[in-house]
């Protein structure tokens, strides 16, 4: 597996409930372009319409060496998913308002674009700020016990 892009925002903004792994069509050069340059995640998000599921603001910039084909970079990209699971991502992001965020896109084993999405809550500043406060706390005490543990083993 090779990945292209990683939305490391999505894991601080987002809290995530379900992941999913998608088909992308895509057209022309953008494979191409995919294994030279790569792509931007970083503002995309997934909406489903009409009982297709569609990727919005993915970034693919156009291959330089196409002069026949270029595709616009930021235009709406159809996933490819199953039946189910869109009915069952219809249902969930239309009832909680949970949204599909993509947090990575890779080659599989078979040379295929896949996007790795997940179904997601948006977290509040203080849930920010409260994890935050959880992990430097955490790593204090793992250091205090680390620091603690040495004078004891040095009497």
């Amino acid at each position: 597996m090779k990945i292209i892009a990683t939305s490391r925002k999505a894991r601080r903004d987002y809290e995530i409930l379900e992941t999913y792994e998608a088909g992308i069509e895509l057209r022309g050069t953008e494979v191409k372009s995919l294994r030279t340059k790569g792509c931007s995640i970083e503002e995309a998000f997934g909406r489903i319409e009409n009982g297709e599921a569609f990727l919005y603001n993915l970034n693919i910039p156009e291959y330089e060496k196409s002069f026949y084909f270029r595709a616009a970079p930021k235009r709406t990209r159809r996933l490819l998913l199953h039946k189910k699971e869109i009915k069952r991502l219809i249902g969930l992001t239309s009832q909680r308002g949970l949204t599909l965020i993509p947090l990575k896109i890779y080659f599989n084993d078979k040379n295929f674009v896949k996007v790795e999405i997940s179904l997601a809550k948006g977290k509040l500043l203080y849930d920010k700020r409260r994890k935050i406060k959880e992990e430097l706390v955490d790593r204090e005490t793992r250091r205090e016990m680390k620091n603690f543990n040495r004078t004891r083993e040095g009497r």
